[in-house]
């Protein structure tokens, strides 16, 4: 009995020492201060941070559930159908998302909002009678066809002010995926079919956004070109045609305007999803690249969550409880590393660091609409493209008063396209406003009808109901044509997340479309007078059996809320069109490169799609193909005329740079701009190569009639070398290049020619991103 109890006390006493120093290490963390974020170092903050707060970070604060078919397990794989366009009551409502805030240790939550044309927030409040609307700027391919970086800069200044005023943080925009085929739904977003333009157009918004402290996402990263099946269909590219083509525009837009964030896709890319692409995220944009920012999912993209934290994927969005406990039990059984995470958590704090939230900027919720809806107006009108001007029909001068407006589209105009895309903005000012705006008279009595066409159209008992536009009557015709100076038609078409564009309907005018043109045109060229089309459309149309009864077309692409009054102005002369196609008008959709292998295979639900054109997208497989365009790549008429002359280079031998200038004079008789572009055609014998590429190009300012400008580019090593897959380098050939300027891919001014004594290995790159199949890829050199 003596010895239980000497045990006891020992027991006893034992405890009583271990509970004392436990009480005492307690009191010592107690005095020591939690690391702060700002304060101490982020090394510091990590080491601080436990296993659920640094997961919790990971992944965003949106709290969707999972379905009760998806059993008790943490991770289900469950993502919602497309479209999913994020959207979240808290901090800014209407705002795409947020991250999740750790107070202990001073971090904030960011707010993250849709917009590649605006800021998309929701305008009204519950319990608020202010309004929040935003700008709505012209579309990425309006913005891209204006090939001027500086007006494109100017757009995301005051585009990144209102990002900033409303109280986000980080704008989930640019998409700069290339335009592969003209029926991808979201091609209004995005810029171009080449790289170049794409890129440099996309680092000019970045620029101007991210100069207010706030930042950008640029997207989809990479190879998202469709909109069917996205979530699951696997885009099939060579590695070639990836870095040269796809990946080469997000590569230029980050050199040269290191974006936050970079947005990684919902496709699978060569069969497995984007952000579980660790050669992708990870190789390529970290280590090749040297991409400083974070990389988030698109909202519910990919299903491997603890892939994409090895990945490279540092956020998750919108964000599941699941996903964190999913996670947080891959560490605890070994299968992801607490050093990936560490590493994932240090690219959002650098971040964090800099946003609007971690300063804690007393954001006013009222930026300067007013101001940047003339800053959309210039922009709209410096993108959009004269196509046609047959005997002057434009401008409409003092010689047309009364205009005969026709279209759907004439009076309920298209800012801008659908999805994440859209913006909630106060107004748009159609066609019809603007051509009041400008002093013209539209007729009464023709607007009065497409109103009764409208209200007819909810009437279910009515036979207009379902009808795409109001069919003119041959008694409207003899009125209108008797009565008016000019007939102008907005041919509309719209489209956007979720959904690819239909063929028959969509791209192509319907039968009744076309007929009805033609109609409204025999009228009005029946009275001796002129026909002028509108093109309010996000992408390519066909152009067939309709263009040519117009005496004019105006290619106004979706310009944004302050529409009609920039067409207008076009209309009037008041800005003299300087717009340039980045994409080209091919003359039948069978024409496109893709058009065999767009959306993939089966048709209903394609599981893949094989990139088989390779690098031969665009005007590279038009011109190297000798395919004759409907409009070219870089196309775009004016009302004056230009001169490009004395083409100089600072050598006939190339050393790593090399210099090219030319001349150009105003040589009408209005003041007007000119964009000169820089093709190189390359040497072959060791590598297919197309007939040219972009590799430059330039905007005058604007030159008053008799006024000439000097414009200088420079051609560096890198901007003459192709990639060669089987050595992982980039490499500028030996032998004779020719350096054309022109006014467009098919309208060439002058030539030169240099020389490369040697091949120079400019850089050597890791393999990566191989494909799962051979794919038969074209080959340019077949066709020469």
């Amino acid at each position: 009995m003596m010895r239980f109890f000497k045990t006891f006390a020992l027991v006893v006493t034992s405890s009583a020492g271990l509970m004392a120093v436990s009480l005492c290490a307690a009191a010592q963390t107690a005095k020591k201060p939690v690391p702060q974020l700002g304060k101490n170092s982020v090394k510091e903050v990590i080491a601080a941070m436990t296993l659920r707060e640094k997961v919790t970070l990971l992944v965003g604060a949106g709290r969707a559930p999972k379905p009760k078919s998806a059993g008790n397990g943490v991770s289900n794989g469950w993502v919602p159908e497309p479209p999913m366009i994020g959207h979240t009551e808290t901090k800014v409502p209407g705002a795409a998302g947020n991250t999740n805030a750790i107070p202990r240790l001073g971090i904030p939550s960011l707010v993250l909002s849709d917009g590649p044309a605006g800021v998309r927030i929701s305008p009204t409040r519950k319990g608020d009678n202010h309004t929040y609307y935003a700008t709505a700027f012209p579309v990425g391919t309006l913005l891209a066809s204006s090939w001027d970086p500086t007006v494109v800069e100017s757009v995301g200044r005051a585009f990144g002010n209102e990002v900033k005023e409303y109280g986000v943080d980080i704008l989930l925009a640019p998409g700069v995926n290339i335009h592969r085929n003209p029926l991808n739904g979201r091609n209004f977003e995005y810029y171009s079919e080449d790289p170049l333009v794409a890129g440099k157009i996309a680092a000019a918004l970045i620029r101007g956004v991210q100069s207010n402290g706030v930042g950008t996402s640029i997207k989809h990263f990479a190879a998202n070109n469709q909109e069917t099946n996205r979530n699951y269909v696997s885009s099939i590219v060579s590695e070639r045609a990836l870095r040269e083509i796809y990946l080469k525009t997000f590569r230029l837009a980050i050199a040269e305007s290191n974006p936050w964030t970079v947005m990684s896709s919902y496709n699978r890319l060569n069969d497995v999803y984007t952000a579980q692409r660790h050669d992708l995220l990870t190789t390529v944009l970290r280590n090749e690249w040297k991409f400083k920012g974070f990389v988030m999912t698109d909202w519910g993209g990919g299903y491997d969550w603890v892939a994409e934290m090895k990945a490279g994927n540092d956020l998750i969005m919108p964000g599941r409880p699941d996903q964190i406990e999913t996670i947080i039990d891959a560490v605890q059984h070994d299968s992801l590393s607490v050093k990936v995470l560490d590493s994932n958590v240090e690219h959002m704090l650098n971040i964090i660091l800099k946003s609007p939230a971690f300063k804690q900027y007393a954001y006013s919720n009222h930026p300067d609409l007013k101001a940047h809806a003339a800053i959309a107006r210039r922009a709209a009108a410096e993108g959009m493209i004269l196509l046609k001007n047959q005997s002057q029909a434009l401008p409409m001068t003092t010689n047309v008063k009364t205009v005969a407006a026709f279209g759907n589209a004439t009076y309920n105009t298209i800012p801008g396209g659908t999805g994440s895309g859209e913006v909630n903005k106060a107004y748009t000012t159609s066609v019809y406003q603007g051509l009041l705006n400008a002093g013209y008279l539209p007729d009464e009595s023709l607007k009065n009808v497409y109103g009764r066409f409208f209200k007819s159209l909810t009437d279910p008992e009515h036979p207009h109901r379902g009808s795409s536009e109001l069919m003119a009557s041959d008694s409207l015709l003899k009125a209108t044509a008797s009565h008016n100076d000019v007939a102008l038609i907005t041919i509309s078409r719209n489209a956007g997340e979720g959904h690819d564009r239909n063929l028959e309907t969509n791209y192509n005018l319907t039968p009744e479309e076309k007929q009805n043109f033609k109609k409204i045109a025999e009228a009005f060229h029946g009275k001796g007078k002129k026909v002028i089309a509108v093109l309010n459309i996000g992408g390519v149309i066909d152009m067939k059996g309709w263009q040519d009864d117009a005496d004019a077309i105006l290619l106004a692409w979706q310009p944004g809320q302050e529409a009609g009054d920039a067409i207008a102005d076009l209309l009037s002369g008041k800005v003299n069109p300087s717009g340039k196609l980045a994409t080209t008008f091919p003359v039948s959709y069978s024409d496109v490169p893709s058009a065999k292998n767009f959306p993939g295979t089966p048709a209903e639900r394609p599981a893949q799609v094989i990139y088989q054109e390779g690098i031969y997208v665009g005007y590279r497989y038009y011109d190297t193909y000798k395919v004759k365009p409907q409009y070219e790549f870089g196309y775009g008429l004016s009302y004056t005329n230009f001169a490009v002359s004395n083409l100089k280079l600072s050598s006939t031998q190339f050393n790593g740079l090399l210099t090219a200038s030319v001349v150009v004079k105003n040589t009408g008789k209005v003041a007007g701009k000119e964009v000169v572009q820089i093709y190189i055609s390359a040497p072959t014998q060791t590598i297919d190569k197309p007939e040219q590429e972009l590799k430059a190009f330039a905007k005058t300012h604007l030159l008053q009639p008799g006024e000439s400008q000097t414009l200088t580019f420079a051609i560096r090593s890198a901007d003459l070398a192709s990639y060669h897959t089987r050595s992982s380098e980039w490499i500028t050939d030996a032998g004779k290049y020719t350096l054309k300027a022109g006014t467009s891919s098919r309208d060439i001014k002058q030539t030169a020619t240099f020389n490369v004594a040697k091949a120079l290995v400019v850089e050597k790159d890791h393999q990566v991103l191989q494909t799962p199949v051979n794919i038969t890829e074209y080959k340019g050199s077949a066709s020469k």
